[in-house]
């Protein structure tokens, strides 16, 4: 199927490892340039010659911390001038370490970690919104992917939860907001998903059951584990590259301000 992105123009933030950099890969296989954004430039720079030898595409690496406002309008707009538009905004900034700033039990909480999960993770996805929509407008044909997470639909995660509930919120708004010129806003859930980050988790797991590595997955995603999702297998990066891919298309018309699941149908979320 041809997705319409053949000489479109993305940029994804967190797109220089696991969810973020397989996006980035799917977009660009696609026909898409991408700039790819997180706040490490050397990481960043290694993605973009891997994504660019292998597609073809012009991947271009920026330093950016989705926390700072003059960054995020700055890095758009240089995104924009040196791609020669922008059609896609894809939201796949995240909290440094990848995880969640509060975790609980709630006694432990700290306001400080919690209000900077927020600023990072939503405050973050509504900034780099705001400094492409003018953008995409100019356009008058745009996407925006906010890659939001499971605990948003789960108990547990006091952090994760609460600012993942709120990028669905603003995914509907936007939408609503955006639909006249052209645009689409849509938001994904992912679950356990694999990344360069899990065979660390699994090593940890491992040692936390007593249990040789290679055991792990098989056990904790069997059909009869609490842990597992209906699959009883854990979702590839790759496989929310493709979802992403194909709301970003010119396929996907008709979806917009929706949340769509990708965990393989989990119940219990499982975050190694």
């Amino acid at each position: 199927m041809d997705l319409g992105l053949q000489g479109k123009y993305a940029l994804v933030t967190g797109g220089s490892r696991g969810i973020g950099k397989a996006i980035a890969r799917e977009l660009a296989r696609e026909g898409a340039d991408v700039v790819i954004a997180s706040r490490t430039l050397s990481d960043l720079e290694q993605t973009a010659r891997e994504i660019e030898d292998e597609t073809g595409r012009r991947i271009l690496p920026m330093a950016l911390d989705v926390s700072q406002k003059d960054q995020v309008d700055r890095v758009t707009a240089e995104a924009a001038e040196k791609l020669g538009g922008l059609h896609i905004l894809v939201n796949s900034g995240s909290y440094p370490g990848g995880s969640a700033g509060a975790i609980g039990p709630i006694e432990t909480i700290i306001d400080e970690e919690l209000l900077s999960d927020f600023d990072v993770k939503y405050v973050g996805a509504l900034r780099c919104a705001r400094a492409a929509i003018p953008f995409l407008k100019e356009q008058g044909w745009g996407r925006i992917i906010n890659i939001s997470g499971g605990n948003a639909r789960n108990a547990g995660n006091l952090s994760g939860g609460a600012r993942n509930v709120s990028l669905v919120h603003m995914t509907k708004t936007l939408s609503n907001h955006l639909g006249r010129y052209g645009i689409t806003v849509n938001c994904i859930h992912p679950g356990t998903t694999r990344t360069e980050r899990t065979p660390g988790l699994l090593a940890a797991r491992a040692a936390q059951l007593g249990i040789p590595v290679d055991e792990v997955e098989g056990r904790d995603f069997a059909p009869d584990s609490p842990r597992s999702n209906a699959i009883c297998r854990m979702v590839d990066a790759s496989e929310i590259g493709y979802l992403t891919a194909y709301l970003a298309s010119d396929k996907a018309w008709a979806i917009t301000g929706e949340v769509i699941a990708a965990g393989g149908g989990t119940g219990n979320a499982v975050y190694y």
